[in-house]
């Protein structure tokens, strides 16, 4: 039989161990594009470490690397991408990079209006989706604070994630209460000049924000779903996720189906809402990219990176399956810090955490932290030794 006829095609991973996990738990071998030394080249379902260091500004460089590795492979790989910078790159390099892969995406103009806040915002006013009011502002400096038509408290995000934004904050967003706390934000929002969007918020916490996964087919059909909800994040407002839990929520569902028809969406997706305090939810952002979620839907029943993989290699899918609510995923030892914050005792966290049943790259089948360590404390007591014995020939010279 013909060898070539028979090797399963590999997964091509721009992403982590949330990513390489759950295409490791469904059989398939992963080749990852990372930084030396990141945790995930230590995972058992690593078989290739693609270097990242150097393609961060050098996208034709990236692709180049990227199409010497598929063009070598005897299958085509199947490419996943996790953040906003991957989703964007295989997006514009799309033609290039189909030459020896095989990935599912939505159209281009829908993967710009979709990153893009403030494509977005214009977008779902033409859809009539059920988002907060927002207003694009550019803050210069040497420039007076905006009047904004829009209610207090707001939040004030950038149009995509990028470097300048981590000087203004540390958070996602920043939560501004009063016209009179713009007008004291404003010089530090201007001395970056940065696109910005300004969203009126919606009342309650950051566990109020629930979400729907979904992976469309080819053929517009939803292949798998699941909606979930966040627990905790840090910091406590506008923060990123530390804690998050799997959830059976039928209007989350229903809301987000439909908007995949109005969207005509192809791929896999994660809808965000915010639930307010009448129970009616706004959509925040939509994301078509694959993210820190699918590990969790993977240990809950739903596996959509597996499911993508099966149909793009033509295999059988995983049987239908319906996600159990009250699936936990935390990370550490953000979930630690952010759980202190708000005031619970490590002697109430400690046992949640140990009933958690997934832990962001802590699993006993994939011991890859302490690989780390060990690969990490051989090579210092390396350099030490070779220290060592160089001093010495200094000294006996």
């Amino acid at each position: 039989m013909n060898r070539k006829s028979v090797v399963s095609p590999m997964a091509c991973v721009m992403g982590d161990m949330n990513l390489v996990r759950p295409l490791g738990l469904a059989g398939v071998s992963c080749a990852v594009v990372a930084p030396a030394g990141d945790p995930t080249t230590y995972s058992r379902f690593v078989r290739v470490v693609l270097p990242w260091e150097g393609f961060s500004k050098n996208l034709d460089g990236l692709a180049d690397m990227l199409l010497r590795f598929g063009t070598a492979q005897q299958e085509p790989p199947v490419l996943f991408f996790e953040e906003d910078s991957h989703l964007l790159f295989v997006s514009r390099y799309r033609e290039r990079l189909g030459q020896a892969f095989r990935f599912i995406l939505p159209e281009v103009p829908l993967v710009e209006e979709l990153v893009d806040k403030a494509r977005f915002q214009i977008l779902a006013e033409r859809l009539s989706l059920p988002v907060p009011a927002s207003r694009r502002i550019r803050p210069c400096p040497g420039s007076a604070p905006v009047s904004l038509d829009l209610r207090f408290p707001v939040v004030i995000k950038p149009l995509r994630r990028r470097s300048p934004w981590d000087k203004i904050g540390s958070a996602k967003a920043i939560e501004v209460a009063t016209e009179k706390a713009l007008r004291e934000l404003w010089p530090r929002l201007a001395n970056n000049e940065m696109d910005l969007l300004v969203q009126e918020m919606i009342p309650g916490p950051e566990s109020r924000i629930e979400s729907y996964h979904v992976y469309v087919d080819h053929r517009g059909e939803i292949a798998g779903e699941f909606t979930g909800r966040k627990i905790r994040t840090y910091p406590q407002s506008c923060g990123h996720s530390t804690a998050l839990e799997t959830t059976d929520a039928a209007d989350v569902a229903s809301l987000g189906r439909t908007l995949v028809q109005k969207l005509d969406l192809r791929g896999v997706a994660k809808f965000d809402f915010k639930r307010d305090p009448d129970g009616a939810l706004h959509l925040l952002e939509v994301n078509p990219r694959f993210n820190l979620w699918h590990v969790l839907g993977a240990r809950a029943g739903v596996n959509i990176p597996a499911l993508v993989y099966a149909d793009l290699t033509g295999q059988p899918r995983p049987l239908p399956a319906k996600a159990h609510p009250g699936v936990r995923w935390c990370t550490l030892p953000s979930d630690f810090i952010a759980a202190r914050s708000v005031g619970v005792s490590l002697r109430s966290w400690l046992p949640w955490v140990i009933r958690c049943e997934t832990i962001s790259h802590i699993n006993w089948d994939d011991p890859v932290l302490l690989q780390v360590v060990w690969h990490r404390g051989i090579s210092s007591a390396s350099k030490r030794l070779s220290h060592l014995v160089q001093s010495a020939t200094r000294r006996a010279a």
